[in-house]
C-alpha cells in the first residue's frame, strides 16, 4: 500500500512538474519575446518587473522573485503549504526561463497589435496551464488565488484583469506611453479571455435532452455508444397530456455527435435538444481545483 501511495505521488508531482515547465515556456516566450520588445506594460508582477527592467535594466526575472517574497509570506496561511511550495517552485523555474532560456529564441519586431496579440495568448495558455494544477507563479497570482478562495464564485481572468488595470496604467503614464498603455489593455483583455476559455473550457460540454417513449431503452444505447449516464425525468405533453419520459445526458462534444446519431436511430420520433453547459462536474468529468487550500 505504502509503494502505491508512494508511486501516486510520484506520478503526481511529474505530472505537475511537466505542466508547470510547459506553461512557464509559454509565459516565458510572451514575456520577454514579445512584450519587450514591443514596449508596453505587462501585467502583474511581470509589469512591474518590466518597469524595473527598462528603468534600471534589473533581470526581470531576478526582480520578479524579490517582489514574491512579501507577498507570498503573506498569502502562505490562507492558500496553504502545497500551494505555496508549487507556487515557489513554479515562480523560480518561470524567472529561470524568461531570463536564460528566452533570450535564445528570436525575439519578434514587428508590429505592436501583432506583439500584443501573440503576448496576451500565450501568456493566457501559460497562467492556465499552471492554474489548472493548483499552482501558480507566485506575485500577483498569490493575491488572484487569495481573492479565488475568498470569492470562489469569481473567474480567474476577470480577477485578473482587473488586479493588473492599475500596474498597466502607471507602466504607461511613467513612460509616457499612450498608445503602450492600450496595447497592454489589450494584452490584459486578451490574457483573461485567454484564461478563462481554457481553464473553464476544460470542464465545459453538451447537455442532451431527449423526449421520448422509449426512455430505458435510449439510456441502454447511449450506454452502448459511449458508456455516458443519464437520468430519466417523468413528464407530460403540453396538448394532450400524454406521459413522456425526457432522458436528460452530459456529455463532451464529440460524444453528442454519437448521443444525436444513435438515439436518432433507435427511436426515430424522439425529440431531441442540445444544449451548451458551460461546466460539468461529476463521475467522468475531470474536476480542476484552483486556488483551495489542500493541506488543511
Amino acid at each position: 500500500m505504502r509503494k502505491l501511495l508512494s508511486f501516486s505521488n510520484m506520478k503526481h508531482l511529474s505530472s505537475q512538474l511537466f505542466w508547470e515547465f510547459i506553461g512557464s515556456i509559454f509565459i516565458a516566450a510572451g514575456i520577454y519575446n514579445f512584450a519587450v520588445q514591443a514596449k508596453f506594460p505587462m501585467t502583474g508582477f511581470s509589469g512591474i518587473a518590466l518597469i524595473l527592467y527598462r528603468l534600471f535594466d534589473i533581470p526581470i526575472g531576478l526582480s520578479t522573485i524579490l517582489l514574491n517574497i512579501p507577498v507570498a509570506i503573506l498569502c502562505y496561511r490562507l492558500l496553504g503549504k502545497n500551494f505555496f511550495v508549487s507556487s515557489i517552485r513554479c515562480m523560480i523555474l518561470s524567472s529561470v526561463l524568461i531570463d536564460y532560456v528566452a533570450p535564445l529564441f528570436p525575439v519578434f519586431h514587428g508590429d505592436r497589435l501583432l506583439a500584443a496579440l501573440c503576448t496576451g495568448v500565450l501568456g493566457g495558455i501559460g497562467y492556465a496551464l499552471i492554474y489548472i494544477k493548483n499552482s501558480s507563479t507566485g506575485g500577483s497570482d498569490f493575491i488572484i488565488m487569495s481573492v479565488k478562495a475568498i470569492k470562489p464564485h469569481l473567474s480567474l481572468g476577470m480577477i485578473a484583469f482587473w488586479s493588473d488595470v492599475g500596474i498597466i496604467l502607471v507602466g504607461g503614464i511613467l513612460f509616457r506611453d499612450v498608445e503602450g498603455m492600450i496595447y497592454g489593455m489589450i494584452v490584459n483583455y486578451i490574457f483573461a479571455v485567454a484564461v478563462d476559455k481554457f481553464m473553464y473550457g476544460i470542464n465545459a460540454g453538451k447537455v442532451a435532452l431527449i423526449v421520448t417513449e422509449h426512455g430505458k431503452r435510449i439510456c441502454q444505447t447511449i450506454d452502448a455508444c459511449c458508456q455516458r449516464g443519464t437520468t430519466i425525468l417523468r413528464a407530460n405533453g403540453g396538448y394532450c397530456g400524454e406521459e413522456k419520459q425526457v432522458v436528460m445526458c452530459a456529455c463532451s462534444n464529440k460524444e453528442m455527435f454519437l448521443v444525436q446519431r444513435t438515439v436518432k436511430k433507435e427511436d426515430p420520433q424522439a425529440f431531441l435538444v442540445v444544449l451548451e453547459s458551460n461546466e460539468v462536474h461529476g463521475e467522468g468529468f475531470r474536476m480542476v481545483r484552483i486556488g483551495e487550500k489542500q493541506d488543511l
